[in-house]
């Protein structure tokens, strides 16, 4: 089974979906195996940490893309894209359905690595950015956390938020320099000094 995983590595995630809609089970493993960790992160971060609620989330968008298979039209879309728009939707309404709660007091997700000091700076670090994250607005979040955490260039950003080009490079630009201004006064304390 391990040899027939190797084989598909190379594999489109479009194609790996198709083979799936045609009954291919190796191929459906494999696309899960590519997809779920980067999804369940993103999940996460939009969600500000709630990892299982993030679970929730990758599980669903997950089942609608394996619904989605048999009728999937390679060329149309990118199975990635189509799959954090699923994600970024189904986080949206999440978030609407808890606006009464304070997103500020959702717990950070604990850290079990052993510590040792440059573990203990990246932690600080991580949870640093993703507490700055959660005071950006929820579309900034989404175009900033998809921009320069996962990779995606601004045209697929458009197409997961369904927005323009130009409305992504705004809502990056001004989250960004939100980021930036929030983040500012810990440099010291998270190990950014200059000199």
């Amino acid at each position: 089974m391990n040899m027939a995983l190797d084989a598909l590595s190379d594999v489109s995630d479009e194609a790996l979906l198709v083979a799936y809609g045609n009954g291919d089970r190796a191929a459906a493993r494999a696309l899960t195996l590519r997809l779920t960790p980067r999804v369940l992160g993103y999940a996460a971060r939009i969600l500000g940490g709630d990892r299982a609620e993030a679970e929730d989330v990758a599980q669903e968008a997950m089942l609608r893309l394996w619904r989605q298979a048999p009728a999937w039209r390679q060329g149309e879309a990118k199975v990635t894209t189509w799959l954090y728009r699923v994600v970024t939707n189904l986080c949206t309404d999440r978030l609407r359905k808890r606006r009464g709660q304070d997103l500020d007091s959702i717990p950070e997700p604990e850290d079990d690595r052993p510590g040792a000091e440059a573990g203990l700076q990246e932690t600080a670090r991580a949870r640093a950015l993703d507490a700055a994250l959660q005071t950006l607005p929820e579309r900034q979040r989404q175009a900033v956390v998809l921009r320069h955490i996962e990779g995606f260039s601004n045209p697929e950003i458009a197409e997961v938020m369904d927005i323009g080009v130009e409305a992504v490079e705004s809502l990056t630009a001004r989250g960004k320099r939100a980021l930036a201004a929030e983040l500012a006064p810990r440099r010291a304390e998270l190990g950014y000094e200059d000199g």
